[in-house]
């Protein structure tokens, strides 16, 4: 079995799980304010957890300024992605923002190449080309063969999944150079990238906080909270043995977790197409 692989799948599912959540309970907040609280939340889930698990934690490595700039890198990025999905969500049906968003790979594999000197041969070509036909089904919905390139330029959920696809991909190759290369342990990794977004949007969380529904919610947020920790470990013990290239793959794979629950439970329109889409990404 491929190194990572076992974590992956399972990061995948617990992915998915709360790609649909976001739809399904939380679409009435906003992405920070969903962002600061789940993210806070699963912190105060892990931090526990992890130091009954391990023993306490490992002693905390002296990071150089490059190391340091990559793990800012990194949490920035994940966090634009993370919001311009929600602002996805809010402008189209999960089953169609969900495929185009987990396009990830597509930006990871050239950046792995270019910057990594990863090899690049023509089982990945061929990848890229069925996941970037993932897309084209994704917005297919009878017609004219371009309707799909056309729905690109006006669609602002596609275009903004796009995006995310984007912020996520970058974020997934510097994430791998700062648990392999960089040297940061995963055990703090997990805190960084749950608590760095969660700070780095509180401002913008602040000012959009509703003035009720919290508090009504907070046993969902609470709940998705664990979801989120565990998914958290799963990715950072994925990425942290294998190339982003696969960790990125497998754990995109969520979109069919996404599509079908979004299909089965909000009976969102082209379930089927869209349940291809998400088996091509």
């Amino acid at each position: 079995m491929v190194p990572g692989l076992l974590p992956a799948v399972v990061a995948a599912l617990l992915w998915g799980g709360y790609l649909y959540s976001l739809k399904r309970h939380f679409s009435g907040y906003s992405g920070a304010v969903v962002a600061l609280v789940v993210n806070t939340l699963a912190t105060a889930w892990y931090l526990p957890g992890a130091y009954a698990y391990l023993g306490g934690f490992p002693a905390f490595p002296s990071l150089s300024a490059v190391g340091l700039g990559t793990v800012v890198v990194t949490v920035a990025l994940a966090a634009a992605g993370f919001l311009t999905v929600t602002y996805a969500l809010a402008a189209g049906d999960v089953s169609l923002v969900a495929p185009v968003a987990k396009i990830v790979p597509v930006f990871v594999l050239p950046l792995e190449i270019l910057l990594l000197g990863a090899a690049f041969g023509p089982l990945q070509v061929l990848g890229i080309a069925v996941v970037t036909a993932a897309v084209y089904v994704a917005n297919y919905e009878g017609g004219h063969v371009l309707d799909p390139l056309r729905n690109l330029t006006r669609s602002r959920a596609v275009q903004l999944a796009l995006l995310s696809a984007a912020c996520y991909g970058v974020s997934d190759v510097a994430k791998r150079v700062v648990l392999q290369d960089v040297g940061l342990p995963g055990a703090y990794w997990v805190i960084v990238s749950l608590l760095g977004p969660a700070l780095l949007l509180a401002p913008v969380a602040i000012r959009r906080w509703p003035r009720e529904g919290v508090r009504d919610d907070l046993p969902k947020f609470v709940g998705i909270a664990v979801v989120v920790a565990l998914a958290r470990v799963a990715t950072t013990l994925s990425f942290s043995v294998t190339s982003a290239s696969v960790a990125a793959t497998v754990i995109n794979a969520q979109a069919v977790v996404a599509v079908v629950l979004g299909g089965v439970f909000l009976a969102e329109e082209g379930f089927r197409t869209r349940l291809a889409a998400s088996a091509l990404a």
